[in-house]
């Protein structure tokens, strides 16, 4: 199977909390869409520090990684952060990876969106057995 990205979007769930308590306008949350690699070998969504400080995100833990090239690092653990693809939705961690490194969107957010990779068309997909998942939202 070849490589797989995604287009999501990712938003500062704390700015989703602060809407919600009407603490903050809409047109502030602190969003982006970008390409991710889709990377059924990570556990979690990684971001690099260029989109956790575009998108003002707090710092919640650190967490020691092995990269692709067996190096291990420590990263830093920032929350929450909302991730979404296409009609799929869901609030987890992220780990920061150094400088301007690739995005991977990791197994613990694909479960949770209950998303699959299609092997022929190399592409990310909403489960078919469950193309109108419900996914509850708490207003």
């Amino acid at each position: 199977m070849g490589v797989v990205y995604a287009e999501i979007e990712l938003i500062n769930g704390g700015d989703l909390e602060m809407v919600r308590r009407k603490l903050m306008d809409q047109d502030e949350i602190k969003r982006m869409w970008i390409s991710a690699l889709v990377d059924t070998g990570s556990i979690m969504l990684c971001i690099n520090e260029n989109i956790q400080e575009q998108l003002q995100l707090p710092v919640v833990d650190k967490r020691k990684a092995q990269m692709a090239n067996y190096d291990v690092v420590e990263c830093d653990v920032v929350a929450p952060v909302e991730l979404r693809f296409k009609n799929r939705s869901t609030t987890c961690r992220a780990m920061v990876l150094p400088g301007n490194s690739e995005i991977l969107l990791g197994a613990i957010p694909l479960e949770d969106m209950d998303v699959l990779i299609h092997p022929q068309r190399q592409e990310l997909i909403v489960n078919p057995d469950h193309p109108y998942f419900a996914q509850m939202k708490i207003k």
